[in-house]
Parts: C-alpha cells; sequence; structure tokens
C-alpha cells in the first residue's frame, strides 16, 4: 500500500475541473436565482429549528427537575410552609412544561419542513443542470471527429458521462446547501460553547474538529486512486459486455458463448478487486472518524458531568451540552462523508470534463458561410492522405465529377476508395491539395451545410432500433408522411413493404438486423431520395448482395442518381459499366480514367481487374 501523502492528483487538475464545472452551472443558477434564493430562506430557518433544539431541551430538563424537587418538598410537611406550595404554582410549572415540549417539537417539526422545501425547491435547479450538461456532451460527442469514434469503448463512455453527470448534480447540491450550512453549523455550536460554558468546551471542539478534519482530507485523498482503479475496471467490464452483445451473432457462429463468459469474468474480477481496495480503504478512513468523534464526546461528557457533580452545572446544562455535540458531529461527519464523496465525484467526472475539453480534429473555419450548391461539380485536385504519417494512402489524386455526372471510382481493396468518400464528408482533411464544390474549398465552409448537401448509400446501412417509417424519415426529419411514401416507391420499397403485416410501422430491430442487406440498402435509397441533396455517394452498397438483390438496388439507384450528381465506389465492375466515366485507382493513386468500353481496350488495370471478375463468374472482390 502506498504511503497516503503520495496523492494521484495535483490541486491544479481539481481547481481546473472545478474552474469548469463552475462556468457551465453558472448560466443554471442564474437561471433559477429566485428559486435558489427561496431555497436558501428555508435552509437558514430548518438551520435555526436545529439550533433552538438544545436550549429547549435544557429548559425544559431544569424545568422537570425543579419540579422534581420541589415535588418532593411538597411532600415532607415539615420541610417548607404550606403556604410556599400553591395549588395555581403547580399548574402554573405544568403550563410551562407544556409549552416547552411543544416548542421542542415545533423546533423539530420546522427543520424537517422546511429541509423538505429546501431539497423540493432545489430539486429544479440540480435536473436543470443535469439536464444541460447531458445535452451538452451529447452534443459535443457528436462533434467529436471520426477516429475518436472508431476508438471509442460505447460501453465504457456511457457509464463515464452517466457517473459523470451523477456526480456534478452530487456537487452542485453539496457545494450549495451543505458545506456552507455545516461550516457556518460548527462555527455556532462552538461559539455557543465558548460563550456559555468556558473555553476548555470551545477547546475538546475545535481540537476534535480540526484532527477529523485534517484526517478525512489526507486520507480520503490516498484513497482517491482506489476509487478511479474502480471506475476504471467498471468502465472495463461494462465496455466488455456491451460489445459482446452487440455482436451477438458473431459469437453464436463461432459458439464463442464460453470465451465471452471468460473474458467477461476477467474483467469482473478485476473490478471486484478493485472494489475490495476500496471498501478496506474506507473501513480504515470511517475507522479513524468515528474513534475521533467518540473521543471527542467522552471527554466532552466527562467535563460536563464533574461540573454538575460539583454543582457548577445543571442538569439541563449537562444534556444541551451532550445534545449540542450530538448536533455537531453529526454535519461533521457528513462532511467527512462530503468530502470523500466530492472527491470520488471528482474522479468520476474527470474523464467527462476530458471529453467536454476534447476538440474535434476537423472544425469549422471561423465564421465560415454555409455551402451554396448550383451545378454540384465536385473536383479533387491533387489530394494526399494518410490516417497515420508513415502510411500514405492516397498519392496525388485528381478527378472531377461535372455537374450531373455519374462517375464510379474502382481498385483493389485498400486502393483509397472509400477514403475518398470520408475525405469528402470532411471526416478528415487531406494533408496535400483540396477537394471543392462548384469551385468552393470545402474547407473553408461549415461542415453542416456540406454533409447537408451529400446524401449517401452506404455500404453498410445500420438503421435505429425504431419502425421502418421513422427509418426512412431520418433522412429529413421533418418530412411528411406523403414525402416517406414517395421515397419508398422510389427505392422500389413498395412490394416489400406490403407484405409486412405493419407496413411502414414494423420495428425493424436493433441495428436493423430483422431485414435482409438487400432490404437496408433499399431503406438506405429511400433516405437518400428523401434527403434530396444534389450530390450523391454510392459506397460499394451492393458489394454483399446476392444477383437478384443487387439488381433491385441498382435499378432503384440508377433512376436516383440520373438527377445527381454521383460518386459510386464500386466493389463489382459489372455495376458501374453504364458511369459516365470510371477512375481507376491503384495504390491510392489515378491510374485511368474513361468509359467502360476505352477502359477495356485500353487493356490496363481496369481491363486485368474485369478479367479477373469474369474470371470468376463476377463476384470476386475487387
Amino acid at each position: 500500500m502506498r504511503s497516503m501523502s503520495s496523492g494521484d492528483e495535483k490541486p491544479d487538475d481539481t481547481k481546473r475541473v472545478l474552474g469548469q464545472l463552475w462556468h457551465r452551472l453558472k448560466p443554471v443558477l442564474h437561471e433559477h436565482r429566485v428559486r435558489v434564493g427561496f431555497a436558501f430562506a428555508f435552509l437558514l430557518a430548518a438551520k435555526g429549528g436545529l439550533l433552538v433544539i438544545p436550549f429547549l431541551l435544557k429548559a425544559l430538563v431544569d424545568r422537570l427537575d425543579k419540579g422534581a424537587v420541589s415535588g418532593g418538598v411538597a411532600g415532607d410537611s415539615s420541610a417548607l410552609p404550606n403556604a410556599l406550595i400553591s395549588e395555581p404554582a403547580l399548574q402554573n410549572a405544568a403550563t410551562v412544561v407544556l409549552a416547552l415540549v411543544l416548542a421542542y417539537g415545533g423546533a423539530r417539526l420546522a427543520n424537517t419542513l422546511f429541509g423538505e422545501l429546501r431539497d423540493m425547491l432545489f430539486g429544479r435547479v440540480t435536473e436543470g443542470a443535469m439536464r444541460r450538461i447531458g445535452l451538452q456532451v451529447f452534443r459535443h460527442v457528436h462533434q467529436l471527429d471520426l477516429d475518436f469514434h472508431l476508438n471509442r469503448r460505447t460501453g465504457g463512455l456511457a457509464r463515464e458521462i452517466e457517473r459523470g453527470t451523477s456526480g456534478i448534480s452530487f456537487l452542485l447540491r453539496i457545494f450549495i446547501f451543505n458545506i456552507a450550512p455545516t461550516l457556518f453549523e460548527i462555527g455556532m455550536v462552538a461559539g455557543i460553547l465558548l460563550l456559555s460554558y468556558g473555553a476548555q468546551y470551545a477547546l475538546v471542539v475545535v481540537v476534535s474538529v480540526a484532527v477529523y478534519a485534517l484526517w478525512s482530507f489526507k486520507a480520503t485523498r490516498w484513497r482517491t486512486r482506489f476509487v478511479r482503479a474502480e471506475n476504471e475496471a467498471d468502465s472495463t467490464s461494462n465496455s466488455r459486455a456491451v460489445d459482446s452483445l452487440l455482436n451477438y451473432e458473431t459469437v453464436k457462429y463461432f459458439t464463442n458463448e464460453n470465451f465471452e463468459a471468460e473474458r467477461y469474468d476477467k474483467a469482473l474480477a478485476e473490478w471486484e478487486s478493485a472494489r475490495r481496495s476500496n471498501r478496506l480503504s474506507l473501513f480504515t478512513l470511517n475507522g479513524v472518524q468515528a474513534l475521533i468523534i467518540a473521543t471527542s464526546q467522552t471527554v466532552m461528557l466527562a467535563m460536563a458531568a464533574m461540573q454538575v457533580q460539583a454543582g457548577v452545572l445543571t442538569l439541563g446544562d449537562f444534556v444541551l451540552i451532550n445534545q449540542f455535540m450530538l448536533q455537531l458531529f453529526i454535519p461533521l461527519g457528513f462532511l467527512g462523508f462530503v468530502y470523500r464523496e466530492i472527491k470520488a465525484s471528482l474522479a468520476n467526472i474527470e474523464r467527462l470534463v476530458a471529453l467536454l475539453d476534447r476538440t474535434p480534429a476537423v472544425k469549422d473555419a471561423p465564421l465560415a458561410p454555409a455551402l451554396l450548391v448550383g451545378p454540384g461539380e465536385v473536383r479533387f485536385e491533387s489530394v494526399g492522405f494518410g490516417y497515420h504519417a508513415d502510411r500514405q494512402i492516397l498519392n496525388d489524386v485528381s478527378f472531377t465529377l461535372h455537374g450531373g455526372e455519374t462517375v464510379a471510382v474502382v481498385g483493389a481493396s485498400g486502393a483509397g476508395k472509400s477514403t475518398l468518400v470520408k475525405l469528402l464528408f470532411r471526416f478528415y482533411d487531406p494533408t496535400s491539395g483540396r477537394i471543392s464544390v462548384d469551385g468552393v474549398d470545402i474547407k473553408t465552409v461549415t461542415q453542416a451545410s456540406l454533409r447537408g448537401a451529400i446524401a449517401i448509400v452506404p455500404q453498410d446501412c445500420v438503421l435505429f432500433n425504431d419502425s421502418l417509417r421513422e427509418n426512412i424519415r431520418y433522412g429529413r426529419p421533418e418530412a411528411s408522411d406523403a414525402d416517406i411514401d414517395a421515397a419508398v416507391d422510389a427505392a422500389h420499397l413498395q412490394t416489400f413493404v406490403a407484405k409486412l403485416t405493419e407496413g411502414l410501422a414494423t420495428v425493424v430491430g436493433e441495428r436493423g438486423l430483422k431485414l435482409s442487406g438487400g432490404e437496408r440498402q433499399r431503406v438506405a435509397i429511400a433516405r437518400a431520395v428523401l434527403k434530396g441533396a444534389p450530390i450523391l455517394v454510392f459506397d460499394e452498397a451492393t458489394s454483399s448482395l446476392d444477383s437478384k438483390s443487387e439488381q433491385a438496388v441498382l435499378s432503384a439507384f440508377r433512376e436516383l442518381a440520373g438527377h445527381h450528381t454521383a460518386l459510386v465506389i464500386a466493389h463489382r465492375l459489372s455495376t458501374v459499366v453504364d458511369a459516365d466515366r470510371i477512375v481507376v485507382l491503384d495504390a491510392g493513386r489515378v491510374v485511368e480514367q474513361g468509359r467502360h468500353a476505352e477502359l477495356l481496350g485500353a487493356n490496363g488495370h481496369y481491363a486485368k481487374l474485369w478479367q479477373a471478375q469474369q474470371g470468376e463468374g463476377g463476384k470476386a472482390a475487387v
């Protein structure tokens, strides 16, 4: 076990995290400032009721003690004259006792009631903060670059976001309504004991609070590493479970259920070990805190008991001191819990803040205008690109798609065909050269307007677990049902939809797995029709389809492409023989361009690819 003094956390990091949180929470507090003000008023009322309780108990005990003495004297006729013990006096004493009892009950009720009102009012603020932060994170994650999403762990990311937003909610409540009031209450108790009972009582309070706080801060800092380790193990195990369930079919294909269970169990074992270490460190922290509290209370009550025996203090004073000590250490114990939870919450939201601090690799230029598409000419000019510095994918690629023209890009696997699509959508920026639409460099316009001008039929059309209608409507969320019906007809989906019992209301399942590959591709075409963008990309969309499905998809695509500037990334050469022009890539370079017949006559790269596919029945992957 490491030394407790070697905390992993840097103070600057904590200040940065808290500064980020305050920057993001300040608008929420300002928006609900009236509600926050009332919550503070109820907080003060609740604390006032709590501080009155010990004085009521003292008065009640002293009154009862005095009544007991008076009652004992009244029973002894030789002790005092009967005239001194009148019936009205006894009735008056009973009234005072009843009033004190009722006042005690009222103070207890006020403390609880005003506390509940405070929580009810401030709950709206907390929920608003969680909503706003959650939305900020959601938007931000969608704005991050493709590299981030290719390397993310979906399950772990979701867990970290959940813990981070919960931690922010906790910090918001604690900082405003628990830490400052607790410190105020501790100060008030120490001051009351000092003024009413002497410096020795105040000294016990100050020393015990100081020792308690010092131990809590030091030990909590020490155990933060265990919280982080547990969170990391929790995210890892959750990611493993989600990844395995998302790939359920693959697990079944290879009968690897036991293998997946063993990997998941290994991740759970690491989580179990981390949680055990965290629990043992918490036991150490809580044990010493309990020792400090018990010692200080014992010392305080011993002093008060001796002074009661000596006649310096009354029984009421003893009860008051005891009650104040209880009320002192309840919030003090809570303050220790709060500090532990704050450190745990900070550990939880460190990743969330780091995520919000992460800037996309591809950003809009300052004051970038929207792209206005005219004819829809797309030009690749001496484009070079590599995903890593030591591996160049594209080298000096140049070709043009004139407005309304269909251009196909073909080549061997790894030639860089799909990379062109990623560059056109600005998921990445070229390392050299430029891409323009109607003569405008796409790096100078907003990404939203660029992507809004392009519709795509991807190689793998992944659908949402929603109805068929809503999956098609995703191409243009504001589209009417009539627009969707027209898109269904254009994509030749009407026959398929007619066979479904629930028609377009049919739920397609997670990732659209209830549909076949060809059906999903035609849904993708319907989306593209509905989007109505001037530029169309067809990215190897028939590569995994059978001949019948391929012909159905191609038929729908040809009708769609005739009204757009179309870029076709071809897997099967037979699907692009009618293209206005075919661009052949080899090792990231354009080696040939022309129509199908021209390229066959040139007997170059294209002719060899064609012959290879024809020799394998037209089904070979290229």
